[in-house]
């Protein structure tokens, strides 16, 4: 039996989140199918026939009398036919009557029990034809009988459905993103294509090298209206190509239908560890480090505030960056919904895990992302929403005791954890690295590692200074570093920073490297200060016997 986790979002205006999905719907509404015709030539049988013509002409009466009849006929028909628009209109037909009647999942999964017919299969062989709208219509109807009544789906076929829904996201981002650049890139060449028509050079003179006065805001604002229709032109011609007579969609816009089915999975608990084991966090995380229009933001952050109320799946949310990548948008979000919903997962990261260190280190990595700073702001603004401000204070009030309580290494690990190094004031502090220096060794070298992986990863100059330095004072104050940095592998990575195109990650690097070299720093503190106490004194140079 699924445990739906039912949740004031639980009535999201499905329309919004997969306007194209039901705009093609209502257009397939509108069509007639002639069953007759595929009666007579023994494509469907009388049975299913009666059956069909009778749910298109009064399908509540018909359906409440002759409901096991309906489900067979159904699943025959989505079975056995082929043709792309007969297809759609089943499928429509169907998602009608789910959406209609909870209660009419259960039936399904009843009837084709006694039927001993698999229910999954016939809409799981639909993903993979051509046609979207089919692939789309079949995953939404597949969402709704793996949420909606009391069977879950076997794990077999819910590892699959999950892979196609996370690899789906991937692929529809990926070409939204591209087409959002291509069109950019386009919108671009018309708005300079647009300033050339004036007949001018770049320093301001006409074609025969005479002054000109610069262009009055009347002209400016023709210039302007005129890029925003080419552009206009351009992002529609995007949705009126041309194939055998029928409008093609491009396949970004189902992102939202895909991640509106992925809402519902991540409701039911059981269905949770399934898409953490296909990799679906880093695919969300990755998605959401892009620049995806507010809707989709939106759909994706809601899949990670599910995700959240399993305990243990919010302890180990953090190992996926999910909270540098939030504070991220929270900065830059104009919409309610979404600030909204990026405070409730931050709440739920503080509140579900059963291990309070990791509350703990969650609210420090917050601080560290200037999650503080933003809850300031929201403070001085009015919302409608009530569970805004209400979070907005519990956040605050969580991440200002943690602050108090912070010690210095508390702040360093989770800067590093963070990945986003900068130079704060706790590295350039010789206590700091006389104290803390060991501590680096804790959980297997976990910060130590983490730095390493910074230096072979990163492209970011001052994370690889940074790096680049901490290294190199963890050898100098903890005795045994060298050899361990060497058996992690990091020695060689510093080396190679010492070629690097930044003069600031060259000088770090070379610090580091010196370090390295030398065994004992102890020993030779010790012979400099020894050196320089003989120059003073003016001692001469201790000469050998020869």
């Amino acid at each position: 039996m699924t445990t739906a986790l039912y949740l004031p979002e639980d009535n999201i205006d499905m329309i919004a989140a997969t306007s194209v999905l039901q705009q093609q719907a209502a257009d397939i509404r509108t069509k007639t199918i002639n069953w007759a015709s595929y009666m007579q030539s023994q494509m469907i049988s009388q049975e299913d026939y009666q059956t069909i013509s009778a749910l298109d002409k009064s399908r509540a009466t018909f359906l409440a009398q002759n409901s096991t009849q309906v489900v067979k006929t159904m699943l025959n028909l989505v079975s056995h036919l082929s043709k792309d628009s007969t297809i759609q209109y089943i499928l429509v037909l169907l998602d009608d009557l789910l959406q209609e009647d909870r209660s009419r999942v259960d039936q399904f999964h009843e009837t084709s029990a006694k039927m001993k017919q698999c229910i999954w299969g016939p809409f799981l062989n639909l993903l993979n034809r051509q046609d979207g709208f089919i692939v789309n219509m079949s995953s939404r109807i597949l969402a709704k009988f793996a949420c909606w009544g009391h069977e879950t789906m076997p794990k077999s076929d819910l590892n699959f459905y999950l892979q196609f829904l996370k690899d789906q996201l991937a692929s529809n981002s990926t070409a939204y993103l591209q087409e959002m650049a291509q069109l950019a890139k386009r919108a671009q060449t018309i708005i300079v294509h647009s300033h050339g028509q004036h007949g001018k050079d770049h320093h301001g003179k006409d074609h025969q090298g005479h002054h000109q006065y610069s262009p009055n805001l009347v002209q400016l604002q023709q210039r302007h209206d005129l890029a925003n229709e080419s552009y206009r032109e351009v992002r529609s011609s995007a949705f009126d190509q041309q194939q055998d007579g029928k409008c093609v969609i491009p396949n970004n816009e189902y992102i939202q239908s895909v991640a509106r089915c992925l809402q519902m999975m991540l409701r039911v608990d059981e269905y949770r560890f399934a898409f953490v084991s296909v990799d679906g966090i880093s695919t969300l995380i990755r998605i959401l480090s892009t620049r995806v229009n507010f809707q989709v933001q939106y759909q994706l952050i809601f899949c990670l505030w599910v995700l959240t109320f399993n305990p243990l799946l919010a302890a180990k949310m953090n190992k996926f960056s999910v909270i540098p990548i939030l504070a991220d948008i929270l900065s830059d979000c104009a919409k309610e919904k979404v600030t909204r919903i990026i405070l409730a997962v931050f709440r739920n990261l503080i509140e579900k895990p059963e291990d309070a260190s990791v509350a703990k280190d969650h609210c420090i990595a917050m601080v560290q992302c200037k999650v503080l700073k933003q809850l300031s702001i929201l403070e001085q603004r009015r919302f409608d929403d009530e569970d805004i401000t209400a979070d907005v204070e519990y956040l605050s009030e969580k991440l200002q005791n943690s602050v108090q309580d912070l010690s210095s290494f508390d702040e360093y690990a989770t800067e590093v954890r963070s990945g986003r190094l900068e130079w704060s004031p706790v590295h350039k502090s010789a206590k700091f690295w006389r104290e803390n220096a060991q501590r680096l060794n804790e959980k297997n070298y976990e910060l130590l590692r983490i730095l390493v992986h910074l230096l072979e990863t990163s492209k970011d100059a001052i994370i690889l200074s940074v790096a680049c330095f901490d290294i190199g004072e963890y050898v100098r104050h903890y005795p045994r570093g060298k050899h361990v940095l060497e058996q992690l592998g990091g020695k060689q990575i510093v080396m190679q920073h010492l070629g690097h195109e930044d003069p600031n990650v060259r000088y770090e690097a070379l610090l580091a490297v010196q370090k390295l070299m030398v065994h004992n720093w102890e020993y030779l503190g010790k012979q400099l200060e020894k050196e320089n106490e003989n120059q003073k004194q003016g001692a001469a140079p201790i000469a050998g016997k020869a």
